[in-house]
C-alpha cells in the first residue's frame, strides 16, 4: 500500500496567462503540490471560496506584486470580503490584506519582477509571508512556499536593510499621528471618522445632530491639531494612525441612528 502525501494547495495569481500557465505547470510536477492559477483578484476571490465551501481550502496563494497593471488601476478596501467581486480587486498587495483578514489561515507570498523594498515592507505589512523574485529558481520558490507553512518570513537578502528601513519608518510616522490623533477630543476624533468615512460636512452635521456652523468649527480644529490644511491630508494621517471610517447608522459615541416616521430619532 502506498504512503498518504500530505498535500500542499496552492493558488498562482497573475493576470499574466503564459506566466501563471507555466508556473503552475512546474509546480504541478511536484508530488506533494496541488496548484489552480486565476487571472485576477476577483477570480482568486472566486476560487477562495469556492474551495473553503468544498471543504479545501487553498494554503498558499502567489500573487503578482503588479496585479492589474495591464487593465488599470483602481485601489481595493482596506479589508476586501470574499463575495466582493465588485472591488475589482486588482492590487497585488491590496488583495493580500483582504484575504489575511478574511483568511487568516492563507499564507500569501509576492512575486516581484524587481526588488522594491518599499512594495515590499507595504506587503509585509498587509499580511504576506513571503517576497520573491519571478525568475527564481522553482526549488527556491518551494522552499518559500514550504516555509511560510512553517510560519517562517521569506524577503531576499539583498531587500532586508530596505524593508527595515521602510518598516522602521512607517512605524515612527503612525507613532507621530496616533499622538496627533490623541490630542483631539472625543468629539472631535467622532468628526474625523466621518471624514475619513468620506461624509461632507452637511451629512456629518445630520449624523452627529450638529449644525453645519458647528461642524465647521471642528473641522477646522480637527486640521488645526493635526497640523494640516485640508480633509485629504487630514484622512491620510487618520489611516495612518489607524482610524476607521465611521460605522454605518452609529457614532462613535455610541448613539445608534434610526428612522422613526421619516424623523431621525435616537
Amino acid at each position: 500500500m502506498g504512503v498518504s502525501v500530505a498535500r500542499i494547495r496552492v493558488l498562482v495569481v497573475d493576470d499574466h496567462r503564459i506566466f501563471a500557465e507555466s508556473l503552475a505547470a512546474a509546480l504541478a510536477a511536484e508530488p506533494d503540490v496541488d496548484v489552480s492559477a486565476a487571472g485576477s483578484g476577483p477570480a482568486a476571490l472566486r476560487a477562495l471560496e469556492r474551495a473553503a465551501a468544498e471543504g479545501r481550502g487553498y494554503d498558499v496563494l502567489l500573487v503578482d506584486a503588479e496585479l492589474g497593471a495591464l487593465t488599470g488601476g483602481g485601489e481595493l478596501p482596506a479589508v476586501p470580503a470574499p463575495r466582493q467581486e465588485a472591488a475589482a480587486a486588482v492590487d497585488g498587495i491590496a488583495l493580500v490584506a483582504g484575504v489575511r483578514a478574511a483568511r487568516p489561515a492563507v499564507r500569501s507570498v509576492v512575486l516581484a519582477e524587481k526588488d522594491d523594498p518599499r512594495a515590499a515592507a507595504r506587503a509585509l505589512q498587509a499580511g504576506a509571508s513571503g517576497w520573491v523574485a519571478k525568475d527564481c529558481s522553482l526549488q527556491r520558490l518551494l522552499s518559500v512556499i514550504r516555509g511560510v507553512l512553517r510560519d517562517e518570513t521569506h524577503l531576499p537578502p539583498a531587500l532586508l536593510t530596505g524593508v527595515l528601513r521602510e518598516l522602521t519608518t512607517a512605524r515612527k510616522h503612525r507613532t507621530e499621528s496616533e499622538r496627533l490623533v490623541e490630542s483631539l477630543t472625543p468629539r472631535e476624533r467622532e468628526v474625523l471618522r466621518c471624514m475619513v468615512a468620506g461624509l461632507g460636512r452637511k451629512a456629518v452635521a445630520e449624523r452627529l445632530f450638529l449644525s453645519p456652523h458647528t461642524v465647521r468649527t471642528h473641522m477646522q480644529n480637527v486640521l488645526g491639531k493635526l497640523g494640516v490644511h485640508s480633509t485629504l491630508a487630514a484622512v491620510a494621517l487618520a489611516r495612518r494612525a489607524g482610524v476607521g471610517p465611521a460605522d454605518p447608522g452609529t457614532g462613535e459615541l455610541g448613539r445608534d441612528v434610526v428612522e422613526r416616521g421619516g424623523q431621525l430619532a435616537q
